[in-house]
């Protein structure tokens, strides 16, 4: 079963996380499987006139897989904050499309798998989807750009609010504060919806829309290569901590954490 798939609906590109067993885990071959689909449509979008994004199963994406954490939490800073940098872009390889991207969170869209949906253009989110930047709460810095996204979407102060707290909202929420353009019902009326928004766009002059996209991006992307090595480089100081470790066993073993990384600054 291949671990993303692309669908096409008329002039709309439907990528699907495909890891449903897993809630659409964020693994190296995920990453290295959508790299693949987006580079594609990168290098010829002459089909498509938007692309919508979505996970198969009840969940967007549930964020990092935590086998992916722990082997992280084994190497060395310098060569974490490379490999997590790589990670983050092909992701994020999104913003390069020539065409809009809907995010259809038809489900939970956590840590990452959120910042994976703070990266397209626009989102629709189910009622009941469950969307927090949680990295705090794991141990570890936030990265997948959701410093640089999140508070351009939804402002600094609840940004920031979401991010140190690592609090999780629904469809109601996220659309009061503006993170989404649309709530629906379901998962399902959550992806039939986007898919409306992508033909309405896809529908549009192409040339015109092609160009209001990329002046779009150029505007909210100005910063965003600083934002994602700083993220890799804050990541690779806590890989190995306590904290972090304690936070992936909790989140097996379903318990609070205990933190305990209280470092004096004192020479």
């Amino acid at each position: 079963m291949a671990a993303v798939t692309l669908t096409r609906v008329n002039r709309v590109a439907l990528i699907t996380l495909n890891v449903p067993e897993k809630l659409n885990a964020m693994t190296t071959s995920l990453a290295e499987a959508f790299g693949i689909i987006v580079a594609q449509l990168i290098e010829d979008p002459s089909d498509y006139g938007c692309v919508v994004i979505t996970g198969a199963g009840r969940a967007f994406s549930a964020g990092g897989d935590l086998g992916f954490l722990k082997a992280r939490g084994a190497d060395t800073p310098s060569r974490n904050a490379v490999i997590m940098r790589r990670f983050y872009e092909r992701f994020l390889s999104i913003r390069r499309l020539p065409v809009p991207c809907v995010a259809a969170i038809n489900g939970p869209a956590i840590g990452a798998g959120l910042a994976v949906a703070l990266a397209c253009d626009v989102r629709v989110a189910a009622a009941d989807a469950k969307m927090g930047i949680t990295f705090t709460q794991l141990g570890l810095h936030p990265g997948m750009g959701s410093t640089h996204f999140l508070p351009r979407i939804v402002g600094p102060q609840y940004a920031s609010r979401m991010m140190l707290t690592g609090e999780i909202i629904e469809g109601e929420e996220a659309l009061r504060i503006g993170m989404v353009a649309e709530v629906q019902p379901t998962g399902e009326e959550t992806v039939a919806a986007a898919m409306k928004m992508a033909s309405k766009m896809a529908s549009a002059a192409p040339l015109a829309v092609r160009t209001c996209v990329r002046s779009i991006r150029m505007a909210q992307d100005e910063g965003l290569d600083r934002s994602l090595w700083r993220e890799a480089d804050a990541q690779a100081q806590v890989w190995n901590s306590h904290d972090l470790n304690d936070g992936v066993d909790a989140l097996v073993e379903r318990r609070k954490p205990t933190f305990t990384d209280y470092e004096s600054l004192a020479e």
